[in-house]
Formats: C-alpha cells, sequence, structure tokens
C-alpha cells in the first residue's frame, strides 16, 4: 500500500479549495481574460512527469514554420521575478531550466519568454513582439487567462484516471478538471500495446464528444550530444557512463541507456534539481572511479541547462535530447494548425 494514501483524508480538504476556485472561475465570480491571439495551453492535471516539455516543443515545431510563434512560461526554480526574455546570455537562474530548454533548441525562431503574471506575459509577446500563437507551457490551472485551445497530458503508466489529488496523490486538480482540455494526450506510451489497454484506457478516460485523443510515445535522439562535438548511437556500446538525472521520472531513460551503453551508473536527484557544489562533486567522483577510457556523463537536455555552466564536468558532460511521435501526427498537426488558421486575426 502507498504510505501516502494515509493522507486522503487532507485530499478532501484540498479538494474543496480547488472546487471553490474552479467554480468561481466557472460562475465568473473570478474573471477569466481570453484574448484574440491564439493561445494554446499544454499542461497536465498531476505534479510533473507527463512529458510535457516535449510535447510543448513539437507543437512549437509544427507552428513555427507558419505563424509568429511565442512560448510562454512562469519559469520555475528561477532566481528573478517578472518578465524576462530569453536570449543568448540568459542563464537557469534567469529563467528556470525548461525556458533555458526551449530557448538552446529554437534559437530564433520562437520568442521565449518567463512571467510569473501571464496576462502581462502574453500582452508583452503580442504587443511588443506581434506574435501570433501563445504556448502558454504548464498553464492548465492558471484560470486567470483563458485559453482558446487547450492540449492535456496523461501518463500512460501513471493516467489521471487512476491517481488522486495532493497529498494522498499526484492530482492538482480533480479528475473533472480533463473537460476543459480540447486533446488528451497519452503520453509515455511503450512501442508496442495491446487494443485491450487503449479500450480500458479510454474507458476510464471517457472523452467528451468535442474531445481528440491521441497517443504519444518518446523518441530518443540517435547521438549524445556535446558542446564540441557529438557521439553517433553505433558507438555507445564501447561507452562507461554516469547518467545524471534531475526530472520527475527517470526510469525510462534509465532503461533506456542501460540497454544502449556498455555500463551505466544513475545517480538520481528530484525533478528540477538545483545541483550544488557537493552534487557536482559526487558526479566527479563517480566518473572517476571509471577506469576504462571510453567513459562519458551523460545527462538530460533539461538537466544540461543546469549543469553546463560547471567547469570540472563540461568537457565530459553529454546530454541526449528526446522528442515525441505521436500515433496519428497528421491529424494532431492539422487540428493545431486549424485552430490557429481560424482563429488568426492579425493578416
Amino acid at each position: 500500500m502507498n504510505w501516502r494514501r494515509i493522507l486522503l483524508p487532507f485530499s478532501g480538504i484540498f479538494w474543496i479549495g480547488v472546487t471553490f476556485r474552479n467554480l468561481s472561475y466557472k460562475t465568473g465570480l473570478f474573471r477569466s481574460k481570453k484574448f484574440k491571439t491564439p493561445v494554446i495551453c499544454i499542461g497536465n492535471l498531476s505534479v510533473g512527469g507527463t512529458g510535457k516539455s516535449p510535447h510543448v516543443m513539437h507543437v512549437a515545431d509544427i507552428l513555427k514554420d507558419e505563424f509568429q510563434t511565442a512560448m510562454l512560461s512562469r519559469g520555475y526554480g528561477r532566481k528573478t521575478s517578472g518578465l524576462k526574455i530569453a536570449n543568448y546570455s540568459s542563464k537557469v537562474y534567469d529563467i528556470g531550466d525548461e525556458p533555458l530548454q526551449f530557448f538552446n533548441r529554437f534559437k530564433n525562431k520562437i520568442v521565449v519568454a518567463v512571467s510569473e503574471n501571464r496576462i502581462i506575459g502574453i500582452n508583452h509577446l503580442i504587443n511588443n513582439f506581434k506574435s501570433e500563437v501563445i504556448l502558454m507551457d504548464d498553464g492548465f490551472q492558471h484560470r486567470q487567462v483563458k485559453p482558446g485551445f487547450s492540449i492535456l497530458l496523461t501518463d500512460f503508466n501513471e493516467p489521471y484516471t487512476s491517481d488522486f489529488l495532493l497529498p494522498g496523490g499526484n492530482l492538482r486538480e480533480p479528475r473533472s478538471a480533463a473537460r476543459r482540455a480540447d486533446v488528451i494526450v497519452i503520453t509515455k506510451c511503450p512501442d508496442a500495446f495491446t487494443v485491450k489497454q487503449r479500450d480500458e484506457l479510454l474507458s476510464k478516460i471517457k472523452p467528451k464528444s468535442y474531445q481528440k485523443i491521441f497517443f504519444s510515445k518518446i523518441i530518443y535522439s540517435n547521438a549524445v550530444l556535446h558542446h564540441r562535438y557529438n557521439i553517433d548511437s553505433d558507438e555507445w556500446k564501447d561507452y562507461d557512463v554516469v547518467l545524471v538525472t534531475g526530472i520527475a521520472k527517470s526510469k525510462i531513460l534509465a532503461d533506456y541507456t542501460k540497454s544502449k551503453f556498455k555500463s551505466v551508473q544513475h545517480i538520481e536527484f528530484p525533478d528540477h534539481h538545483n545541483f550544488s557544489s557537493s552534487d557536482v562533486q559526487k558526479i566527479d567522483a563517480e566518473f572517476e572511479k571509471i577506469k576504462s577510457t571510453h567513459k562519458m556523463i551523460v545527462t538530460t537536455e533539461k538537466d544540461y541547462m543546469r549543469l553546463k555552466d560547471e567547469r570540472s564536468l563540461i568537457e565530459n558532460l553529454f546530454y541526449l535530447p528526446i522528442q515525441v511521435e505521436l500515433n496519428d501526427e497528421a491529424s494532431f498537426r492539422e487540428t493545431i494548425l486549424n485552430y490557429v488558421r481560424k482563429n488568426h486575426t492579425s493578416r
């Protein structure tokens, strides 16, 4: 039995508070602002671990060639406040690890901004950058903005339908909040799953007539990237690796690397972990224990944003990019583009 289940009575108190808040927005007691410019919200009901970042980047990749696209995040973990626009001088403590990851991936093809006040952020992006579509990262619970389109993510192995509210579970809202989504993506699907598994998930989710359901899986890059060079996957089998992760659910990545590299020593940290000097020393020590000349430190793209300025690590530090693949990419792409085309007013 999960020990957190003893906290379920407190989840009832949490439910009262969240339900009152949602009803207040639904009835107009609290106001939500809707923008003429298309705003796409990408988020989840649970606390992390659904693969949000690669899906945000996937949607951005769909939109960036046709529309002036901007991403807006609150910048979790940053040490600054207010509105910040990502640039080549930005550090993780300026804007947070995920926004820095987004900027690193897209450079100047999209605008990446952080603001704890999403209304101020969206207005700035529209008025100063002429943004034609805004991707609101992790904004499903941010009710002050009413997005024109919402994408809800849920993990194949831990769907929101089987979870409970905080603190007894990992949900930030009741399961019924999923009704606000236009699209539900079931993420981290295995390479092969049965029709029975699919139908069981759909029977639990019970999508509404206006909701589209998609299934996605993680696709790993065929190379690990260094700040100066890359190492292709056909060479990985010769390397001993220290794997460093600071993400919510690292088992899938750990299992994957163990199947590809000669050996893997996994050092696991909490999600969005700020690496201390002692953490860096621990990573260095594990790396030095490896006697092979073919060795490296491998981390995620998000963790790389927090580790790349560590001088003792940088020459041995690589990251493994990921992307997502959907079961019906053409339909997903058209669903996103059709929404923006229909609601785009500035042309």
